[in-house]
C-alpha cells in the first residue's frame, strides 16, 4: 500500500507526457521541391521524363504526311521557284559567328556523320512538299523554301502558305542533329524538326517531334512522341530562347529515345513499347495549325545524321 502513491504519480506523469506529445507533434522538415524549367537544370539521364497526354490527332488521318507530291531540285541543287526574301541578317558571316556551337555529337562522341548538309549547294537531295498544308490548313509550297549563303529558310505567310521537306531515305535507329533558330512569330505556325515513318503509315508508324515550337515568343520548345493506331502521345517541354541558334538532336536506339539541346539531354523515354516500329527519316517543317496572322520563319544552318 505504501507504493500506491508512487505508482499513481508515475501514471499521471506518463499521461501528461502523452497528451503533450499528441497536441504538439514533432515538426517534419521537408526539403525544397525543385522544378526544372530549363535544360541546364535537368538531370543528364534517369529514366522516363515525359508527360502522357490525351490529345486529338495533330495530323488529320486523311492528310497523311501532308506531302502530297514532292518536287526535285534541278541539276545545280537549287530551287527552280523562289520568293523574295523579306529578312535580313541571315548571311553566313552573321549566322556562323561563334562557330557551330555546342552539340550532342561532340559532347557524346557520336563520331563522323554518315551524311550531312550545310545547304552550301542549295537543297541537294531533299524532297520538297507541294500540296495541302498540315491538317489541310493552307498550302505547302516549294516557293516557301529558300537558301541563301548556306542558310535554309522556310517562310509562312498570313495567306496560309508554308513549307516542308523530307530527307530520304530513312533508317531504323540513328541520331540526327540540326542547328536551328526561329525568330518570334505566329503561334499558328510551328517550327518543327521530326522523324516520320518511311512507310507513310502514320499514326501506327509513329512520329517523333524532337523540336516543335508553337510559343509565339519562341522561348518554349516541346517534344512529342506519337505511337499506336489511336495516335497516343507522350510529351515534354523545355524553356530556351529559340530565337537564338541552338543545336537540337534526337537519339533513337532499341531501348530508348532521347532529345538534346546544345549537347544536353532534356527528355527521354525508356518505354520500348511506344518506340517507332520501322525506319524513320528526318523532315523540316513550318506547319500551319490554323489561321496565322503574321509572317513567320524558321532558319536551319545545317543537319547531320549519325549511326548508333
Amino acid at each position: 500500500m505504501t507504493d500506491l502513491p508512487l505508482v499513481l504519480g508515475r501514471l499521471v506523469a506518463a499521461g501528461v507526457a502523452f497528451l503533450i506529445g499528441f497536441a504538439l507533434p514533432t515538426p517534419v522538415v521537408e526539403g525544397p521541391v525543385v522544378v526544372h524549367t530549363a535544360a541546364s537544370q535537368r538531370a543528364d539521364s534517369g529514366g522516363e521524363r515525359v508527360r502522357r497526354i490525351a490529345a486529338p490527332p495533330r495530323r488529320a488521318a486523311s492528310a497523311g504526311s501532308g506531302r502530297n507530291t514532292t518536287t526535285t531540285p534541278d541539276a545545280t541543287g537549287t530551287r527552280r521557284t523562289t520568293v523574295p526574301e523579306p529578312r535580313t541578317g541571315t548571311g553566313r558571316a552573321t549566322t556562323r559567328t561563334g562557330g557551330d556551337g555546342p552539340s550532342a555529337a561532340t559532347a557524346r562522341g557520336w563520331g563522323t556523320p554518315t551524311r550531312e548538309d550545310d545547304f552550301s549547294a542549295g537543297l541537294g537531295d531533299w524532297g520538297v512538299y507541294d500540296g495541302a498544308g498540315h491538317g489541310g490548313n493552307g498550302r505547302r509550297s516549294p516557293g516557301a523554301i529558300t537558301v541563301r549563303d548556306g542558310v535554309l529558310t522556310i517562310t509562312g505567310t498570313p495567306d496560309g502558305t508554308s513549307g516542308g521537306m523530307a530527307w530520304n531515305p530513312g533508317r531504323k535507329y540513328g541520331r540526327w542533329e540540326a542547328r536551328v533558330r526561329s525568330p518570334a512569330g505566329d503561334p499558328d505556325l510551328h517550327s518543327v524538326l521530326l522523324l516520320w515513318p518511311d512507310a507513310e503509315d502514320w499514326p501506327s508508324g509513329g512520329e517523333v517531334d524532337f523540336m516543335e515550337i508553337s510559343d509565339a515568343s519562341r522561348r518554349n520548345v516541346e517534344m512529342f512522341l506519337h505511337y499506336g493506331a489511336d495516335n497516343s502521345q507522350v510529351q515534354g517541354d523545355v524553356d530556351v530562347d529559340a530565337t537564338q541558334w541552338h543545336t537540337w538532336a534526337v537519339e533513337w536506339t532499341r531501348d530508348h529515345i532521347a532529345a538534346f539541346v546544345d549537347g544536353e539531354e532534356w527528355w527521354r523515354t525508356d518505354d520500348t513499347g511506344i518506340l517507332p516500329p520501322g525506319p524513320m527519316h528526318l523532315t523540316i517543317q513550318l506547319d500551319n495549325f490554323g489561321n496565322p496572322g503574321q509572317q513567320t520563319r524558321m532558319e536551319v544552318d545545317w543537319v547531320r545524321e549519325y549511326d548508333v
